[in-house]
């Protein structure tokens, strides 16, 4: 029997792992987008600046969003190694995000709000996922 107590937060467990998840799918979505059907070689803004070079961001998105999606698997399964993992794959997806801002101001911000809330939620309520989890396990 664990020591831990399991409250209605581990709803904040499980949103930021299914938040994580689609965030991931998203992810390689847009990746797999940018690789394949690149609109020309490099993003321009209204302004006519290069941001940056479509096909490289591809498959930076493809490489942040299998890692989300590992990381959001890991996490709703209550590891405790994986909300210090998904802190941090959350944290740069975050700053990735701000260097989107350029590209896709409406959808970078509302995904680093999104990142900002799952971070509060693993942080602050992550330790019941583990005791949860530890009830899934035989």
């Amino acid at each position: 029997m664990s020591d831990e107590r399991q409250t209605a937060w581990i709803g904040w467990g499980w949103f930021a792992a299914i938040v994580i998840l689609i965030s991931g799918a998203i992810e390689i979505l847009f990746g797999i987008l940018a690789i394949l059907l690149p609109a020309s070689q490099y993003f321009t803004t209204s302004e006519g600046t290069t941001v940056y070079y479509v096909s490289l961001w591809g498959w930076w998105h493809l490489l942040i969003g299998m890692v989300l999606v590992a990381a959001g698997i890991a996490l709703a399964n209550g590891r405790t190694w994986a909300r210090v993992f998904a802190v941090i794959v959350v944290a740069v997806n975050a700053v990735s995000q701000l260097l989107s801002l350029p590209a896709q101001p409406w959808w970078s911000i509302i995904v680093f709000a999104l990142d900002l809330v799952v971070i509060y939620a693993i942080t602050v309520h992550g330790r019941e996922l583990r005791a949860y989890g530890r009830r899934l396990t035989p």
